[in-house]
């Protein structure tokens, strides 16, 4: 038997302090904010809402102490990598028919889905990089500790290098346009034989076609013992099917993919171009020496100089995304097209291979016309179809992402000589004459406003592009 000490008892005292509150409370214009809660003098609070939520400075201190705490744990740090890896994983592996491709391989939807998200993600990875070199150029540099250095030179240089880039730019662009517009003209006219084509003037890619060769025969001379080429697509073998379904084959390469490639290297050069300038000019121009002062990203400067516009690193990296949709749409369209036409599609018992689009690439892509109608317009009809259908959830997608694109207009189009320039010079005006006003107006600025329009562009029309091609794929794939 045990004896033991009962047990003192032990009183918890809890102090209740209930804080009284309800939704109206919250929902009521600065019960966040000690500044919005003073009470605005004008409509300026409601501005004020959407320019704190994206304003970073009055933050700072928040996002420091956050960030330190997250990546001074590895863990943490991976955490957030792998969740935004498998982000990406998920929705280009998930929305692309990953599933089917698990069972058929050569899953036609899934292969264009993969080029495009692949291609979609380079892109913007690439804004991204010369984004962050011009912020760097902005808040990180130091003119007086990099002299005579490599970065140094080239900012010295950078008049010459932009300027032949320029040049560069205008040359690709007269000729590989005026390639399509010849071959526009002449068709209009009724002169195939005048055309720029496989069946009349020809405009052969010698040097790639030299590239495809010596890949395919090399292997031959330097392992004797291989019984192919690294890929099929170089020539010099026969094709590979799976379930009657075509998988690789040699790639034949014409006129049309030297007419083709020269709008790539056109659209990138001057994507380039624009990002580069950012960079280079980040700092300083000859028409505002002091623009590291100004930052990162700043409006028109005002009618004070001229009411310079679209100069700022970030007015670059804004040009540039489009430039960047302009170079990705026709690179997927390129080989959505190229892939149906001359890889994709069925092989009977006989061994007689049927393309999905019959070949018509070498011929209907030479011309602005063609692209029209044989690809945008004669592609689209499944997904423009397909009401009733099991492709009808495409083309919601089709139709809400055009409205999404649409809507982006709307703020693009306010850019120049609007809103907050506009009301900008109306209060320099008056400061000018000393009659300035004691509350002054506010409306959505340039900055915001672009960055809201380039957000809805490219969302829309990549969704847009989506839609367009999955239907399209599912339906004759």
């Amino acid at each position: 038997m045990i004896i033991r000490s009962p047990e003192p008892e032990v009183k918890v005292v809890v102090d209740r302090d209930p804080v009284k509150t309800s939704f109206e409370e919250w929902a009521r214009p600065g019960h966040f904010s000690r500044t919005l809660a003073k009470g605005p003098d004008t409509t300026t609070w409601i501005w004020n809402l959407h320019a704190d939520a994206h304003d970073f400075d009055s933050h700072t201190g928040d996002l420091e102490e956050i960030s330190r705490k997250v990546f001074s744990a590895h863990f943490g740090q991976l955490s957030i990598i792998f969740l935004w890896l498998s982000g990406m994983y998920f929705h280009g592996a998930r929305f692309s028919n990953y599933e089917a491709w698990l069972s058929d391989p050569t899953d036609y939807g899934t292969q264009l889905s993969l080029f495009t998200h692949h291609m979609w993600i380079g892109g913007f990875l690439i804004v991204g990089s010369a984004a962050h070199a011009a912020i760097f150029m902005v808040r990180d540099y130091d003119p007086t500790t990099r002299y005579n250095d490599l970065l140094d030179r080239v900012l010295r240089h950078r008049d010459a290098i932009i300027s032949h880039l320029n040049w560069v730019c205008i040359f690709l662009g007269f000729h590989s346009f005026g390639l399509y517009i010849h071959n526009d003209t002449m068709s209009a006219l009724g002169r195939p034989q005048d055309m720029f084509s496989d069946t009349a003037i020809q405009l052969q890619p010698i040097f790639a076609q030299w590239v495809q060769n010596i890949h395919a025969t090399t292997p031959g001379v330097t392992a004797p013992g291989a019984t192919t080429s690294t890929s099929l697509t170089w020539g010099g073998g026969e094709l590979v099917a799976v379930g009657g379904k075509v998988a690789l084959l040699p790639i034949p390469l014409g006129t049309a993919y030297f007419l083709v490639h020269h709008i790539h290297a056109f659209t990138i050069h001057v994507t380039v171009l624009i990002l580069l300038k950012g960079v280079l000019f980040a700092r300083s121009s000859r028409l505002i020496p002091d623009k590291a002062n100004l930052g990162f990203r700043f409006p028109c400067d005002g009618p004070g100089r001229g009411g310079t516009c679209q100069v700022s690193a970030w007015d670059h990296v804004l040009l540039g995304l489009f430039w960047m949709y302009n170079a990705i749409s026709v690179v997927i369209f390129h080989f959505s097209w190229k892939m149906q036409s001359d890889v994709w599609g069925t092989i009977s018992d006989q061994g007689v291979v049927t393309h999905i689009t019959g070949g018509n690439f070498a011929q209907s892509s030479i011309t602005i016309n063609g692209w029209l109608r044989d690809f945008l317009w004669a592609q689209a009809s499944q997904v423009i179809q397909s009401y009733g259908s099991s492709l009808f959830a495409y083309g919601l997608f089709f139709l809400g992402a055009h409205f999404v694109w649409a809507f982006s207009l709307m703020f693009l189009f306010s850019g120049r000589g609007y809103w907050q320039e506009l009301i900008e010079s109306i209060v320099w005006a008056h400061n000018k004459l000393k009659v300035a006003p004691a509350t002054q107006p506010r409306a959505l600025s340039i900055i915001q406003g672009r960055a809201v329009g380039v957000t809805h562009y490219l969302l829309g029309g990549i969704a847009t592009t989506w839609a367009f091609f999955l239907a399209r794929i599912i339906a004759v794939g």
